[in-house]
């Protein structure tokens, strides 16, 4: 049975899409005047079929001449697909970037939790280096940190809060430090950078598990375990000739660099050595208010603030080889050379010595290290004047000022009628004066010292004095820790910040 016949149209649209001939030939295979199954197609049949193909080509050609023919159709068209294939490719990499991004977001949030990787401008370099000399690290009996988070374990604290007390902001909300002037014995002001408490508990952390570990030149006597201003001044006792010389900016001139360069010379990878450097320097800042909020804008580089409690130890550190040179010239010309903090002083006893050549030795040496010398506080003492070494008098045997100490024991004398911001106008802590220069006293004369203990215990009790309890500056004495009335006081080692205002 045939199969159902194509209408007019259909037949018409057959033949414009191959041939007449093809489509006669199909006709015929359809009603059965051709043969289907015979598998070798005839010439005429193989003729027409390539007809067919060559039309189709044909037209196909004719069809892209004719387009081609309107110019500006054409354009029009690359252009529109063009635009079309670069919107697709764009669509696609802004797809392809935001995955990336989101990759990378994630992948560093994720590393985030379990390493630091960055820690601010100028100071993240090095990282990424992470392998200590453990040798180096045994041999001063120092402890080995093989990541920051061991570093942090160690301390007590989380690693998001050692990321946070250690990164270097250039504008900064925050401050970790409670900047204040103390008046200085020669006049003036002296800026102090007292530590905030989470800070002041890792400094501290440092200074005894790893500053103090580190031995000191022999001519140190400053801020180091068994010595004082006591001993530093007992070797130059009875000498013909004593000079003193002081560093200009001692603490300020030790920046990030040096810190963090001794702490690799110690055997921490750069990554442990930088972190622990953050944690000791502080950037030179102005405060500047705006909109009614604080910000802190960094204006200097990073350097050892004078009052954190680990300054004082970096410093006896880095000047080793400053006190062995020192020590050196002192040996060649048979004198006695000290160094406490940034107060240098040699004695001796010899005619053959030149004082000013001597001082122009020490200055080029200073330099040479990094350090200048104070050019107001250059003294060359001889016998028959008062010789002083960190205030303490030296000439024939270990003493203090006369003067000083008249006018201190005026002072408690007058406390007992007259109010001690009278007496002391402009000091925050009277209380915290007279204890500390008792204790001096007490350190240098023990009889003396326990009097006037005595004196001040009796100002407390009738309520003349009131102790004040604040943080206070670390001294060679305290170490930052509020001094206690002298009833509780075991004679310790203070400095002389107090002494002006005596």
């Amino acid at each position: 049975m045939f199969d159902s016949k194509p209408t007019r149209q259909q037949l018409y649209d057959r033949i414009r899409e191959s041939s007449k001939d093809a489509v006669v030939l199909e006709e015929m295979k359809r009603l059965g005047f051709w043969s289907k199954n015979d598998q070798s197609p005839t010439i005429p049949e193989l003729l027409i079929k390539q007809e067919v193909e060559l039309n189709k080509e044909f037209q196909q050609l004719f069809n892209r001449h004719r387009q081609y023919q309107n110019k500006e159709a054409v354009l029009k068209e690359m252009r529109l697909k063009r635009m079309a294939e670069a919107k697709a490719k764009r669509e696609a990499n802004k797809k392809k970037r935001e995955q990336q991004r989101f990759e990378k977001a994630e992948a560093w949030r994720k590393q985030k939790e379990t390493e630091i990787i960055y820690l601010g401008e100028e100071v993240s370099i090095g990282l990424n280096h992470t392998e200590s000399n453990v040798a180096a690290l045994q041999k001063h009996q120092l402890p080995v940190f093989v990541n920051e988070n061991e570093l942090a374990l160690a301390m007590g604290v989380t690693l998001k809060e050692l990321r946070f007390l250690a990164f270097s902001r250039k504008v900064s909300t925050v401050s970790h430090y409670r900047k204040f002037y103390l008046p200085k014995k020669s006049g003036g002001k002296r800026l102090i950078s007292a530590p905030m408490p989470r800070l002041k508990k890792t400094q501290y952390w440092i200074l005894e598990n790893i500053l103090n570990k580190v031995a000191v030149h022999q001519a140190v006597h400053g801020f180091t375990l068994n010595r004082s201003i006591l001993s530093n001044a007992q070797l130059h006792v009875g000498k013909k000739v004593v000079l003193n010389i002081d560093v200009k900016d001692f603490f300020p001139s030790i920046h990030f660099k040096r810190v963090k360069g001794l702490l690799q010379q110690l055997g921490y990878a750069e990554k442990i050595a930088t972190i622990l450097a953050l944690l000791c320097t502080e950037a030179v800042t102005e405060a500047v208010e705006i909109d009614g909020k604080d910000y802190f804008v960094q204006k200097g580089n990073r350097v050892l603030p004078q009052g954190a409690p680990t300054s004082p130890a970096i410093t006896n550190i880095l000047c080793y080889k400053l006190d062995k040179r020192l020590q050196g010239l002192a040996t060649k010309h048979q004198c006695h050379y000290t160094r406490y903090a940034d107060d240098v002083t040699f004695s001796w006893n010899s005619n053959d010595v030149n004082a000013q050549q001597m001082v122009w030795r020490i200055k080029n040496i200073l330099q040479d290290e990094g350090f200048t010398v104070h050019p107001d506080k250059v003294r060359i003492m001889h016998t028959g004047t008062r010789q002083e070494v960190t205030g303490i008098v030296v000439n024939e045997k270990l003493g203090i000022d006369r003067n000083k100490l008249r006018r201190f024991r005026a002072l408690l004398h007058q406390l007992q009628t007259k109010d001690a911001a009278e007496l002391m106008p402009g000091v925050e802590s009277p209380a915290n004066v007279v204890i500390g220069y008792a204790n001096f006293v007490k350190m240098v004369k023990p009889a003396q010292g326990a009097a006037f203990s005595k004196q001040i215990d009796q100002l407390f009790q009738s309520g003349r004095l009131q102790y004040l309890v604040k943080e206070t500056p670390p001294s060679p004495g305290n170490n930052g820790v509020p001094p206690t009335p002298p009833s509780q006081q075991a004679g310790k080692d203070d400095d002389k910040p107090w002494w002006n205002v005596v």
